[in-house]
């Protein structure tokens, strides 16, 4: 059963996804909140036992919004995963959101289409699920981004020459969706290690989340 949260002023919004979730299978919700500062304090009331797995979160909330809220959950809840609920699809909002940790972005127009592929996506496969426009304004930013001399990426080449031979290992654990402990016990090392080359990643590749390192990954084809 993949334990969920709703995090959105709007409690017509609340009440159109808990409409969808009734018909996607092993899913429950176990908190709503109105805004991410409200999400927090309800946190720190649960035991670990009892955290979601999955927040589906809005951008746009008064108090604490969407992406603040994402940077800073995903610091004190690392094995919490943040899927965007949102009418936003500019540039800006779409990158914020990912640099913060979310794990996927969908409009709300298109949630009750593809909201159960999008959790399962996250939950089973720890992938990062985006609706169809986002995907294509995406990777249309991707191939700006990384193209022209004064491109902030790079060549596919130098990024990764950029990094060490462990680090690109941890590289590409982490994009295969292994997470911390299993890195470490593949490659024999501790997870405090882990930790710390991912640290090193996220610094020489110019990103702040796993969900910019898969985006690179399949921009050049890492995986």
């Amino acid at each position: 059963m993949i334990r969920i949260a709703l995090v959105d002023d709007n409690p017509l919004n609340r009440r159109t996804i808990r409409q969808v979730l009734q018909h996607i299978p092993q899913t429950m919700i176990v908190m709503e909140a109105h805004d991410g500062r409200d999400f927090l304090l309800r946190m720190k009331e649960l035991r670990e036992a009892e955290y979601p797995d999955l927040i589906l979160i809005d951008l746009d909330m008064p108090v604490m919004g969407g992406v603040e809220t994402i940077a800073v959950a995903s610091l004190k809840y690392p094995a919490i995963k943040f899927l965007v609920l949102t009418v936003f699809d500019d540039d800006d909002k779409l990158f914020e959101a990912i640099r913060a940790g979310a794990s996927g972005y969908i409009l709300k127009d298109d949630a009750s289409e593809i909201l159960g592929d999008a959790i399962n996506t996250i939950h089973h496969l720890n992938g990062a699920p985006m609706s169809p426009a986002i995907a294509r304004k995406t990777l249309q930013l991707l191939k700006s981004a990384g193209s022209g001399p004064t491109s902030k990426t790079g060549s596919a080449m130098h990024l990764l020459d950029a990094l060490s031979d462990r680090e690109q290992e941890v590289l590409r654990l982490l994009i295969e969706g292994k997470n911390y402990k299993v890195i470490a016990e593949t490659l024999y090392i501790s997870p405090q290690t882990v930790r710390k080359h991912v640290a090193n990643i996220y610094e020489k590749l110019h990103i702040n989340s796993k969900a910019e390192a898969i985006l690179l990954a399949h921009k050049y084809k890492w995986d």
